[in-house]
């Protein structure tokens, strides 16, 4: 039985192989046959006839990927090199469509999540076969997220069979959303940028695409030597035994001995950012900090990007200010002008240092540090991206300002309130009765402070948008640090009264 497995699967690896070649060789046959195509003007021409609908395309398209399954008969990340170079061609943003293609991939998966949780797997073995999904593939697919658990989020966005499935087995199997969003989020990240990314920049040059192709096989043959070098290498130093017989051998070997020691004194930290960065519960909170970091940093830079090369209003500033228009009244603008205070500096500096004194009668420091530095970088990082960015304030604003617009800094600081709410919910009072109304609570008050701003006319909501980014990131970053120096200075070896002293 187990024979007939492994022929099998070398089949079916051959006939994988041997697709990849036949497909190589078509396009290389093909460039030939066809030398003067200028790909880059087809491109530049799609580009124009599609114009603001490429973004819409794509991202059904990402959407789609694993929201409907469509990954399982066409791959997402063909549509997702394509919009890159499209964007390449200079008719549409790069920044855009990443952002897009990540929300949509994000929102795929979450669909693709839900349905799981509602349908279960008798669902798919009863309707699979009519989508190509059999039993035995479906079945492949369900023990290999057992075995991996929610490291098959990450990773599994990379692998074409398992990216249109495991969002839906893991609902269908039981796992908490809020085990499940941070490594979707991370992947569907990490998926974006590097298909979007390798579109744009392959749009450059795309007629010179030949000559790499030329070189296919070479690298196809070392990318598969060193995958099979590292699968093999890891399996063997899973194993306790192995590792302390290599660690012997090299320790015999006065050249290999120096890295015998590091290896040693590593090893804890080592096993900690092991843990931490590869899913699985005990790194569930780093990894949160994590994907909250690479969504908060990348919505700095984009916004910033945007705004510095287009001062103006964007299109979504616009329509806020249509919106903001139309609900003008006096008791809304007084409104407006009392909840915008709560993001000032005096305010935000003293809830802090409140904050600050409460932590640490119960001798929270961690806590302490975390938010001293977050809000210490949050008000450097805000005057040197206003100067940065350069960007004028929208004229006529309710309420008087000065300097330049990008980012808000009233609504950088009001991260402070939700930042709070989930240290209190989270590590100070765990289990406390009514966690979520208090988390709710924090939020709206965040989101309070940075739309007030719109509404009084002083920021534009790109503005807003960019410093409650700004804010996530340095609180987030903050604490990731703090998670892995604590952790670090607990797995310190104690020396006792019967160690030698230096």
């Amino acid at each position: 039985m187990r024979l007939g497995g492994e022929k099998e699967g070398r089949g079916e690896r051959i006939r994988l192989i041997a697709l990849i070649a036949v497909l190589a060789g078509g396009f290389i046959a093909f460039q030939q046959l066809a030398p003067s195509l200028d790909i880059e003007g087809w491109l530049e021409d799609l580009a124009a006839d599609l114009g603001d609908l490429t973004y819409l395309l794509v991202g059904l398209l990402a959407f789609a990927e694993t929201g409907a399954f469509v990954g399982l008969v066409f791959p997402g990340e063909t549509a997702v090199i394509i919009g890159g170079a499209l964007a390449g061609q200079g008719e549409n943003s790069v920044v855009l469509m990443l952002a897009v293609v990540w929300f949509c991939a994000w929102a795929g998966d979450t669909v693709s999540f839900v349905l799981g949780q509602r349908l279960g797997r008798d669902f798919v073995l009863r309707h699979g076969p009519k989508v190509r999904i059999t039993e035995e593939r479906f079945g492949q697919v369900e023990s290999y997220f057992a075995r991996h658990g929610g490291k098959t989020i990450l990773i599994g966005r990379f692998i074409g069979l398992v990216r249109a499935l495991a969002p839906f087995i893991a609902g269908s199997s039981g796992m908490a959303y809020r085990a499940f969003l941070p490594y979707s989020v991370l992947g569907t990240g990490l998926w974006a940028a590097t298909f979007t990314l390798l579109g744009y920049f392959i749009s450059e040059n795309i007629n010179e695409a030949t000559e790499l192709a030329s070189r296919g096989v070479f690298v196809f043959g070392a990318v598969v030597v060193t995958v099979l070098v590292v699968v093999l290498g890891v399996r063997f130093l899973r194993r306790r035994e192995n590792r302390q017989r290599l660690a012997r051998r090299m320790d015999a070997v006065p050249t290999l001995r120096p890295l015998v020691v590091l290896g040693r004194r590593i090893e804890p930290e080592a096993r900690f950012l092991w843990h931490r960065l590869t899913p699985g519960g005990l790194g569930l909170e780093f990894t949160s900090l994590m994907a909250a970091l690479a969504v908060a940093l990348f919505g700095v830079v984009g916004f910033a990007e945007v705004v510095s090369a287009t001062p103006g209003p964007t299109r979504a500033d616009r329509q806020a200010i249509d919106v903001v228009s139309e609900l003008r009244a006096d008791w809304l603008t007084d409104l407006a002008k009392a909840v915008t205070v709560l993001g000032s500096t005096p305010v935000t500096v003293l809830v802090a240092l409140a904050a600050a004194v409460v932590l640490g009668i119960r001798r929270r420091w961690t806590e302490v540090w975390v938010l001293v530095v977050a809000l210490a970088i949050c008000h450097i990082a805000v005057p040197v991206l206003k100067e940065a960015t350069d960007r004028p304030r929208p004229a006529d604003g309710l309420v008087d300002t000065s300097g330049n617009s990008y980012p808000s800094g009233h609504a950088t600081y009001s991260v402070l309130y939700t930042w709070l709410v989930l240290t209190i919910a989270v590590r100070v009072r765990p289990g406390l009765t009514h966690a979520s109304a208090l988390i709710v609570v924090g939020v709206a008050v965040t989101l309070a402070v940075g739309l007030s701003r719109v509404y009084l006319g002083v920021h534009y909501l790109s503005d807003v948008t960019g410093g409650w980014a700004l804010g996530v990131s340095a609180f987030a970053g903050c604490a990731a640090v703090a998670m892995v120096i604590g952790h670090i200075r607990q797995n310190q070896p104690r020396r006792t009264d019967s160690s030698p002293r230096p």
